[in-house]
C-alpha cells in the first residue's frame, strides 16, 4: 500500500457514500458503495486479507481513490450505478450492462388504469413511483396494491371476454374483472385512486393493519406467514415513503395553492408564502462542500432561481456553519443575488435544530429578522422550530406536506447534479497532478491557456510543451493520460 492511499484512509467518515478506485494513469477501474465508506474501503487494504481473485487482482492496481458522501443507502445505490454507467470501469463486471432502476407507473388517464413496471420515467402525464433501487420491493409493491385494490394486471387497452379468456386473475389474484362487467368504470377508479394513495405514503393505517396481521400470526405460530408478512411490509414502507415519488408535471396548481394555504396555517404565518426556498447542504469527496438553493413559486418548483453555491469560508464538513454562509450570500447587504431572485416568503433549511439555528442566527446577524425560517428533519418529515413551539408533523396526506417535500427533494437533486459537474472535473483534473514534471504552476498554465483538460487532450504536443515550458515527451506523456482518463 503506497503512502497516497494510507494517508486518504485516515480521511474516510463513517458515513454512507461511493468511492472511486483509479490506476496510476488516472483511469477509473472501479466504482463501489457503502453503508460506512471507511470501513468498507479500508477492509481492501488491510494486511492479511484474504480477497478473492478477482479482488485481489483490482486491490493491486489501485493507485489512489476518491470517495463522496450520500445521505442513505438508497442514494447510494443509484449513484453508484451512475457512476458505473458513465465510466464502465473494468473491475465492475456485474453493473456493466445498461439496465435501469424500477419505477411504478399509472397512467390515471387510461379508461381502465393499471401499473406497469418501467426503468425508463418519462415526461407522459402519468405518475411515477420510483425509480428504486430495489427491483424486488417494486414488484412487491406492485403485486400488493392489484390484490388489495382489485387493479388488473392485462396490458388490454379495452379489456373485454376475449382477455378474460386467456386471464385467470380474477379468481387467483382478486382482480375485479371489468373485462366481465362487474365493476363500474367510477368504482374501479375510485380503488385506482386509492392505491395511488396507498403508494403516495397517503393510507398509514393499512401499514398498520398489516403490522397487526404480523404479530398475529406470530403469537399464533405461524411463524413462517408472520415472516413473509414482515417482509412485505418492510418492502411496502421503503416504497411508500414520499422522497421516492415523483408526480407528473400535470400537478394542478388548485393543489399547490391549497398546500401553502394550509402550510401557512400550520406554522401561525399571515398569509401563504408565495415565494418559498429551501436549502440543502452536501459534502463531496469528504473535502468540498456545496448548496442547493432552490425555489418554489406559489407551490410549485421554479428553477429560474435556482441556486448552487460552492462554500468558501471554511473546509471540511460543517452543515451549520455553510447553512450560515448560503443565508449571508443570499441576504447579505453584498449579495448580488437580491435583485436577481424574488424575496424569499418562507425560508426552509434541510436538516435539523442545528442548521434551523445557525440560519437564524445569519439572518439575525445581517439585519433581516422577516423571513420565516423553519428547519425540515428527513427521518420523520418533521417541520422544526425554534422559536419556543413544538415541532409541527404536518398530516401525511396534506398537500402542505407534499408542497416542502417536493422542494426539499428538488434541492437534493440540484445539489446532486452540481455534485456530478463537480466530481468528474476534479477526477480528470487530478490526473494532471500525477505527471511526472507537471506542478501546479504549469497545470495553470494549461487549463488557462486550453479551458479544460479536454482542450489540452485535443491540443498538439508542440501547444502543450511551449506553454507547460516541458520538453516534447512530457508533452505527449500528457495527452497519453488526458486522453486514457477521458475514454474512462
Amino acid at each position: 500500500m503506497n503512502a497516497q492511499i494510507d494517508a486518504r484512509l485516515k480521511t474516510l467518515p463513517n458515513r454512507p457514500g461511493c468511492y472511486l478506485m483509479r490506476d496510476r494513469q488516472g483511469a477509473i477501474i472501479y466504482v463501489g458503495k457503502a453503508k460506512n465508506l471507511k470501513r468498507r474501503v479500508s477492509s481492501y487494504f488491510r494486511k492479511g486479507a484474504k480477497h478473492a481473485p478477482k479482488v485481489r487482482s483490482m486491490v493491486d492496481t489501485v493507485y489512489d481513490f476518491e470517495f463522496m458522501t450520500v445521505k442513505n443507502e438508497a442514494e447510494s445505490l443509484l449513484t453508484e450505478a451512475a457512476l458505473i454507467k458513465k465510466y464502465k470501469p473494468h473491475f465492475n463486471i456485474l453493473m456493466r450492462d445498461d439496465k435501469r432502476y424500477l419505477a411504478l407507473r399509472a397512467d390515471s388517464d387510461a379508461p381502465w388504469p393499471r401499473f406497469e413496471c418501467v426503468r425508463i420515467v418519462r415526461e407522459d402525464g402519468a405518475k411515477y413511483f420510483g425509480p428504486f433501487p430495489s427491483s424486488p420491493v417494486v414488484r412487491k409493491a406492485k403485486d400488493f396494491v392489484e390484490k388489495r385494490y382489485g387493479i388488473r394486471e392485462c396490458d388490454a387497452l379495452l379489456p373485454d371476454g376475449e382477455t378474460h379468456a386467456h386471464c385467470l386473475a380474477n379468481i387467483v389474484r382478486c382482480c375485479a374483472a371489468p373485462c366481465l362487467g362487474k365493476i363500474s368504470q367510477e368504482e374501479y377508479r375510485a380503488r385506482f385512486d386509492e392505491a395511488c394513495a396507498f403508494l403516495d405514503g397517503k393510507r398509514p393505517d393499512v401499514l398498520a393493519e398489516l403490522d397487526a396481521k404480523m404479530r398475529e400470526l406470530g403469537k399464533s405460530g405461524r411463524f413462517e406467514e408472520a415472516a413473509q408478512t414482515r417482509d412485505l411490509l418492510f418492502a411496502l414502507k421503503e416504497m411508500t415513503k414520499a422522497h421516492f415519488v415523483r408526480k407528473s408535471p400535470r400537478m394542478k396548481e388548485a393543489a399547490a395553492r391549497q398546500g401553502i394555504e394550509e402550510l401557512a396555517a400550520a406554522i401561525g404565518l399571515e398569509k401563504p408564502p408565495r415565494t418559498i426556498e429551501c436549502v440543502d447542504i452536501s459534502n463531496l469527496f469528504g473535502t468540498h462542500n456545496v448548496a442547493s438553493l432552490v425555489v418554489a413559486r406559489d407551490g410549485l418548483p421554479d428553477g429560474r432561481y435556482y441556486r448552487h453555491f460552492k462554500i468558501k469560508s471554511f473546509e471540511g464538513a460543517d452543515d451549520p456553519a455553510a447553512m450560515a454562509e448560503v443565508v449571508r450570500r443570499r441576504y447579505g447587504p453584498d449579495s448580488t443575488l437580491l435583485a436577481k431572485s424574488p424575496r424569499a416568503d418562507l425560508y426552509i433549511c434541510d436538516g435539523g435544530i442545528t442548521q434551523l439555528r445557525a440560519a437564524r442566527a445569519a439572518f439575525a446577524e445581517i439585519g433581516v429578522f422577516d423571513i420565516p425560517t423553519i428547519g425540515l428533519a428527513k427521518r420523520q418529515e418533521e417541520v422544526v422550530l425554534d422559536d419556543g413551539r413544538e415541532n409541527i408533523f404536518l398530516p401525511r396526506d396534506s398537500e402542505a406536506l407534499m408542497v416542502i417535500t417536493r422542494l426539499r427533494d428538488e434541492a437534493h437533486r440540484f445539489a446532486i447534479t452540481y455534485h456530478r459537474s463537480l466530481r468528474d472535473r476534479t477526477i480528470r483534473e487530478s490526473v494532471l497532478d500525477e505527471i511526472p514534471g507537471i506542478g501546479e504552476a504549469k497545470k495553470i498554465k494549461l487549463l488557462k491557456k486550453f479551458k479544460s483538460v479536454y482542450g489540452i487532450a485535443k491540443a498538439s504536443a508542440a501547444d502543450i510543451a511551449k506553454t507547460a515550458g516541458v520538453g516534447e515527451e512530457t508533452a505527449n506523456e500528457i495527452i497519453r493520460r488526458l486522453s486514457r482518463s477521458i475514454a474512462g
